[in-house]
């Protein structure tokens, strides 16, 4: 089974501990992992202002580059909802829309991949990690990805990345009250940046209320923008993705 990695371009040039971390869990557990040179940005940015035929470019790029692997694995959730659910509106050449269709089902971010297709039961947790953190829950990783349940929706609650981590032994989870979004959303957080930060204040209040001093999630996106306000706020925070939690556990 071949396996490419897609790493999304924040954490290409600002967390490369993440991708690497991908990659040797991912290797650990026995696949073979290759990193697509050609890859660049799923065009995410562009169709949230309206580019569209801007962001095809980067659609069609992306299923050129992607195709022929068994499963497309990534590390954010918003990228894998633009690629899963965004290009099959905007690609305009019916070569693309073929090939697009055989690659569609093929796309995971990690933790969806770990508790859909390897199963929690087949994840080999070595360590302990002591720590109590909070979860951060994303809008894209819970209403897009269906990676948990959404706090409105009136039935027993789920979540595949506290499935996951709950097994590793020494870790406390703990879940926000509320599973609202952190405020970022890309360029929404310049373009208006007084109700970005007070989304952002509000989850980290959130956060603070269940005791906790250390936040992780599957978006590298939501935590960058919760740590930059929890730094400048003085918050005494500490902010860790998912995977590099799996990595203490795993490797």
């Amino acid at each position: 089974m071949k396996i490419a990695l897609f790493i999304p371009c924040f954490i290409n040039e600002l967390y490369p501990e993440v991708a690497l971390h991908t990659l040797k869990i991912l290797q650990t557990l026995g696949y073979s992992v290759e990193y697509p040179e050609a890859q660049s940005c799923c065009g995410q940015p562009y169709l949230n202002n309206g580019l569209i035929k801007e962001g095809e470019k980067f659609a069609s790029h992306f299923i050129d580059t992607f195709s022929g692997y068994d499963y497309i694995v990534s590390v954010g959730s918003s990228c894998v909802s633009t690629v899963r659910y965004r290009y099959s509106d905007i690609l305009q050449k019916s070569l693309d829309r073929l090939k697009y269709h055989k690659l569609q089902p093929k796309v995971y971010e990690l933790f969806e991949f770990l508790h859909d297709v390897v199963g929690v039961e087949n994840i080999p947790f070595k360590k302990e990690v002591n720590k109590r953190v909070g979860l951060h829950e994303s809008c894209h990783a819970i209403r897009e990805l269906d990676l948990a349940t959404p706090s409105e929706v009136v039935e027993p609650q789920y979540s595949k990345i506290e499935a996951i981590l709950s097994q590793i032994e020494g870790l406390e989870i703990v879940r926000a009250n509320k599973d609202e979004c952190c405020g970022f959303g890309g360029t929404f957080s310049i373009s208006e940046e007084a109700i970005s930060v007070a989304m952002g204040r509000d989850r980290l209040d959130d956060h603070i209320s269940n005791g906790v001093n250390c936040i992780t999630g599957v978006d590298m996106s939501c935590l960058m923008h919760l740590k930059g306000l929890a730094v400048r706020e003085r918050k005494g925070l500490e902010f860790i993705h998912a995977v590099d939690i799996l990595a203490k556990a795993i490797l």
